[in-house]
């Protein structure tokens, strides 16, 4: 998970300005893959997309598993911490979803990275998708139909999955 961004509203601008931020740390995509809610859809994020030359993929309304590796990781971060914790200010928020975040990036391995962690098998592919170190006897499956592999795939305005 390269950026959660905790808040009480995120609008679009919001949105392209953490996009930039995450392709100054980490490359930029070939494709972002994302639902269809309006911080998503806004002219700030089309004209993002045209400015830096990513294309734009939105699932079709209704088919979340079209993004299913973004849906099963909003599953596991609602089940261990969100439906788990009781808030006390937008701060403490921010804490704790860090705190998640750093444990679950560097330590946590997956069995959808053949069990690497995130941040291990970060390394190993470029921002374009590339896999250099994937072993040829393991495939991956597509997050969405039409998507490459290693594309960044976002979930509303909560996060942003690389």
């Amino acid at each position: 998970m390269p950026g959660a961004i905790p808040d009480t509203s995120i609008s679009g601008r919001r949105v392209a300005r953490e996009l930039t931020t995450l392709i100054e740390r980490r490359g930029k995509p070939g494709m972002v893959v994302s639902d269809n809610g309006t911080e998503l859809t806004w002219n700030a994020i089309l004209t993002w997309s045209k400015d830096h030359k990513v294309e734009w993929h939105y699932i079709a309304p209704g088919k979340p598993m079209q993004n299913g590796c973004v849906e099963s990781f909003n599953g596991r971060m609602r089940d261990e911490l969100l439906n788990e914790s009781l808030f006390f200010g937008l701060d403490h928020a921010r804490r704790a979803i860090a705190e998640w975040a750093d444990d679950y990036n560097p330590f946590r391995p997956h069995s959808s990275l053949g069990y690497q962690t995130p941040a291990d098998f970060a390394g190993t592919i470029a921002a374009t998708g590339s896999n250099t170190a994937q072993d040829e006897s393991f495939a991956f499956q597509p997050v969405a139909q039409t998507a490459p592999f290693g594309v960044f795939k976002t979930a509303g305005a909560l996060v942003v999955v690389g």
